[in-house]
Formats: C-alpha cells, sequence, structure tokens
C-alpha cells in the first residue's frame, strides 16, 4: 500500500509516492508555478510592487494536485484504492484572504489587482513596520506570547501580513471572511472542510499557552490596541485546531476526479514543511537538531518542556511530534544567497568558463576551487544576512555583507565566505538553544544543499565542531508528509512508529576536522564581535540604508 505526500515549496510543488510500509519511494512528479514568486508586480498588470514583497499565486497550488498527482501515479502505475492516505505540507507563514466558501479573494475580478488580496509568501518582508510595531504593543501590554517567540514577533509570520493588509488595503480585510495559512487553505481544498492545524497556528499565528485556561490567540484587547478593525478578527479565524497525524477528512468528489484518486482517501491536518521533515530524517525524541537546508534553513528541535529561546520562532507542545515540545528557529538566506552570488554577482571568465556556462557548472566550478584553499586564506569574513536575520536577532532590516575584500579577492574566495558565514549563523543558533537550557545532542541534515553538496557540509562540520547526519531522502518535506498521510489513514499507529519504519539516515556522515574548527574559532569570534555590533542596533549603518533604498 501506498502514501501520497505533496509538498508545496517556494517554486514548486511535489508529489511523492511513497511505499506506506518501507518508506521506498515509488515515483515523484514536480510542477513549477506558472507565477513563481511574484516580486514585481500582480500579475495582468505593470503597477511595481513595494520593495521586500514576496506574493504567490493560489492557483499555483491547484495546479500541482491537477498536474503532478496524476502524473506521479502514471509513472508509479499504481491504482487509486492503493493510496491510503495523502500528506500535505507548505512553506509558512503564507498565509492568504478567502471568502466563506474557501474562494481565493485573488480571484475576485473586483479585487484581482490587488497585491493584498494575494498570497503572502512566508518571505515577505514588506509587513517588517507591522512587525516592529506588533512587538512594541506587546511589549507595552506584557503579552505572554513575546516570549513564546523569543521576545521578537517576525514580520514573516501570520499577524505581521495581516496587520499589513488592514494598514494598506481595508478594503480586502472588509471583503475577506478568512485569513488562512496556505497549508491549512489546501487542505480546505482536498476536503472541503476548514480545519486548521495547531502547528501552523503555534508556530506562526500566535496561538501559545497559557491564554486563560489554555492555549489560545492574544485577548480582543491586545488586538484593538493593534487597530480598530481587528476587533473582528477572531470571526476571521478559526478558534478550534488539530493536532498534526489527524484526519482533517477524507477526499471530495471534485478534487478525487481532478486529482485521479478515489473520493474519501483520507487526508491528514496540514503541515509546515521544515516540521515534517523532522520525523523524515528519523528524529523523534529529545536533544536532535534538525537542518532543512534550500532556499532558507529552518533548524528544528525537540525538547521535554518549554524554555524561552532568543530569537527562535515559536515553541509549541506537540508541534511536531506528539507528546514533545517543538522548537524553531531557521535562517532567512541560505542557497538563495549563493544563488544570488552566482547570477548577479559572479563573471564567468573568472572562473575559466563559457559566458554561457549555466549555473550548475558554475557552483561545481566554484566548489572546486573553493575546496583547493583552506579556513582562513581568503582573509574574508561575511554576515549571513542578505535577506534578512531570522534568528537570533530576527530583523528583515539587516542585510549582507564581506569583510576584507581587496584587489585579489577570487570569485571563489567570496563563495566560500558566503558559505562560511551561514555556518557561522547555524553554529550562533545552536548555541543560543544551549545557552537557554535546550540540549543538543546530535545533528541531522536533509533538503537540497544537505544532499548535493558535500563541500558545504564538511565546513559545517567543521564549524560547529559536531557531525552531521544526512537523510537518505532527497525530499524529506514531501516523505513526512506522506508518513503523517499513513498515520491519519490509521495505517501506523502514531508519527513515532512511522518514522521507525518509513524513514532513514545515510551512512556517511560528516566529521569535524580539528585543524579546520580551530581557524574557525577564531573566524566565528569575529563574527560574533560583528553579529552583535550592526545586528544589535549598535551602528544602525544597515537600516539607515534601508530606508533610503525605500525612499
Amino acid at each position: 500500500m501506498y502514501a501520497l505526500g505533496i509538498d508545496f515549496g517556494t517554486l514548486s510543488g511535489r508529489a511523492l509516492l511513497v511505499d506506506a510500509d518501507t518508506g521506498q519511494e515509488i515515483a515523484d512528479a514536480v510542477h513549477p508555478y506558472a507565477n513563481a514568486v511574484i516580486e514585481k508586480c500582480v500579475p495582468g498588470t505593470k503597477t511595481p510592487l513595494e520593495p521586500d514583497t514576496a506574493l504567490q499565486d493560489p492557483k499555483d497550488y491547484l495546479d500541482v494536485l491537477r498536474i503532478a498527482v496524476p502524473a506521479v501515479l502514471a509513472k508509479a502505475k499504481v491504482k487509486p484504492a492503493q493510496i491510503i492516505g495523502i500528506g500535505t505540507d507548505f512553506t509558512a507563514s503564507s498565509p492568504l484572504p478567502c471568502f466563506s466558501d474557501g474562494t481565493p479573494v485573488c480571484f475576485d475580478p473586483k479585487l484581482r489587482n490587488n497585491p493584498h488580496s494575494w498570497v503572502k509568501l512566508w518571505k515577505h518582508h514588506a509587513a517588517q513596520p507591522e512587525a516592529d510595531y506588533i512587538n512594541e504593543i506587546a511589549r507595552q501590554r506584557g503579552e505572554h506570547f513575546a516570549t513564546v517567540y523569543g521576545g521578537k514577533y517576525s514580520s514573516e509570520w501570520f499577524f505581521s501580513k495581516l496587520l499589513q493588509v488592514v494598514h494598506d488595503a481595508p478594503e480586502v480585510y472588509d471583503a475577506m471572511d478568512r485569513w488562512i495559512e496556505a497549508a491549512d487553505w489546501i487542505v480546505w481544498q482536498l476536503t472541503g472542510q476548514e480545519k486548521r492545524s495547531v502547528c501552523a497556528a503555534g508556530y506562526k499565528a500566535m496561538w501559545v499557552y497559557p491564554y486563560g485556561e489554555g492555549w489560545a490567540y492574544p485577548s480582543p484587547e491586545f488586538f484593538r490596541a493593534l487597530h480598530p478593525k481587528l476587533e473582528t478578527v477572531y470571526g476571521k479565524l478559526s478558534m478550534e485546531l488539530h493536532q498534526l497525524g489527524a484526519r482533517a477528512g477524507g477526499l471530495t468528489a471534485e478534487m478525487a476526479k481532478l486529482m485521479g484518486l478515489n473520493p474519501g482517501t483520507p487526508v491528514a491536518i496540514g503541515n509546515v514543511d521544515a516540521h515534517a521533515a523532522v520525523p523524515a530524517c528519523t528524529v523523534t525524541s529529545p536533544g536532535k537538531l534538525v537542518n532543512i537546508m534550500g532556499t532558507s534553513t529552518c533548524s528544528m528541535v525537540l525538547g521535554n518542556g518549554f524554555q524561552p529561546v532568543e530569537g527562535m520562532c515559536g515553541a509549541v507542545a506537540n508541534g511536531i511530534i506528539p507528546g514533545l515540545w517543538g522548537f524553531e528557529a531557521g535562517q532567512s538566506c541560505v542557497g538563495d544567497s549563493f544563488g544570488w552570488f552566482v547570477q548577479n554577482a559572479c563573471p564567468r571568465h573568472a572562473l575559466g568558463l563559457p559566458e554561457n556556462a549555466d549555473e550548475g557548472s558554475v557552483h561545481a566550478r566554484l566548489v572546486e576551487l573553493a575546496s583547493a584553499s583552506k579556513p582562513g586564506r581568503s582573509g574574508l569574513l561575511a554576515l549571513d544576512w542578505w535577506n534578512g536575520n531570522r534568528s537570533v536577532l530576527v530583523d528583515t532590516t539587516l542585510s549582507g555583507c564581506i569583510f576584507g575584500l581587496n584587489l585579489a579577492t577570487t570569485p571563489a574566495e567570496i563563495y566560500r565566505a558566503m558559505i562560511e558565514s551561514t555556518a557561522f549563523g547555524q553554529l550562533r543558533i545552536i548555541q543560543s538553544f544551549e545557552e537557554h537550557g535546550v540540549p543538543i545532542d546530535e545533528v541531522f541534515a536533509c533538503g537540497g544543499l544537505a544532499i548535493k553538496n558535500d563541500f558545504l557540509m564538511q565546513i559545517y562540520a567543521d564549524v560547529i565542531n559536531r557531525p552531521i547526519s544526512i537523510a537518505d531522502s532527497k525530499q524529506t518535506c514531501a516523505l513526512g508528509a506522506a508518513m503523517h498521510g499513513a498515520v491519519a489513514a490509521g495505517y501506523h499507529a502514531n508519527i513515532s512508529v512511522a518514522a521507525a519504519k518509513m524513514a532513514r539516515v545515510r551512512e556517511k556522515r560528516f566529521e569535524p576536522i580539528g585543524a579546520n574548527t580551530s581557524i574557525y574559532n577564531q573566524l566565528y569570534s569575529e563574527y560574533c564581535r560583528l553579529h552583535d555590533l550592526l545586528g544589535r542596533h549598535q551602528i544602525p549603518t544597515m537600516r539607515t540604508l534601508k530606508k533610503l533604498r525605500a525612499v
């Protein structure tokens, strides 16, 4: 029997068919989003979007169901009756406004040209002023959720983006009946039932404990303090949340026909991509850090109880594995920064490559040249804030920086320094967890960077001075989603049982090299000095430049 995992990423959606007994990946199919990340203007218009906007089209998500799912079934040559359950995962926080029947507001011709009617993708940072205001009001009122989010609520999250809608497009706020995570919206489309996940709500939407008698959103008084219109916010949310692995419902007849599956096929409560990946890396017990490494990095840790940790992205009981607290931190820009460098700042001729060399060839050549050097030899040190800092500073007004450049600096040296900077950022996150009482005994990694770039992973092992185990699956988010689908169908008793049967790690792991670690310790000390000097408001240069850019 088989489970289907559907992973909705930043640029595409993937359907993965998995053997529900062994975890063997039978077939997969990827559908690139037609509108990808909407950053310049709303589709069909020429009106420029403000800086740091990142939107998506929910039609692209439906096209994944329509195209990728039938494709994977055709590849695998399996019958619909052999699919026992469906699980989904999504980037977060990626909320959208919709009407009472689940129709996205951006599908309405009268509101389609308004950018605030579309999905605000996880990396939408234009709501930073709203995040700053939320944090100020939370401090004034002593709101408990600020502690759960490590002291700061991010512009990447649910209510920052909603407050931006209220400020900039009150007509969209008035028109919408629901403000909902895309992770929950897609489950609504599949089952015909609005059932929201405690995972997305806990990590992104201030659903924290204790409020009153238990888990809840902040009080109406807090929302009124943010904006009078938010007095009606409870009516645009769902006050009933559901645990991961629970059955959200069965596939509707309409969706079954669209996807080529049987009506009534069990569908799991929606999950967040990084959180779904944790059990797919075999991790179901405390003390283990899982890094999901791609365009950004999410750092997930399990613990036995709650501890406030500076810069974390939330802590939720049962938020990843039942019976345990799940802590989230992360880095806003990892693979994206390397991609930016290759696309915009790396001349092919300097690498001995033809000008029409593709990006893959450029990355390979940079790795070849950079690996021939040793730590510290370039004299460079970088800060990994190309898309702001998620943890531990929680500040999207910060930006990337490289120190030590001179006329002899090569592209390969810059590339290596940028990789090292992301490893230093990862060590800063690890130390923040440990400094605040959340132990980390083992480190695991998954995602495109972990699978494809041994050079990068060795640098990470050297910098954090810990062995790193790599998930065997190339698509752990989709695998984790499929595992939850199997649990929702009752095929496995819980996600820990599913992980024991369906997940595995590779035999090879990356061990730290002592001589390299010694040099990196010195570089990391300087990284921390710059991290605090430029990131904790002592020197406001980066923020000043950010403001001037928006003028």
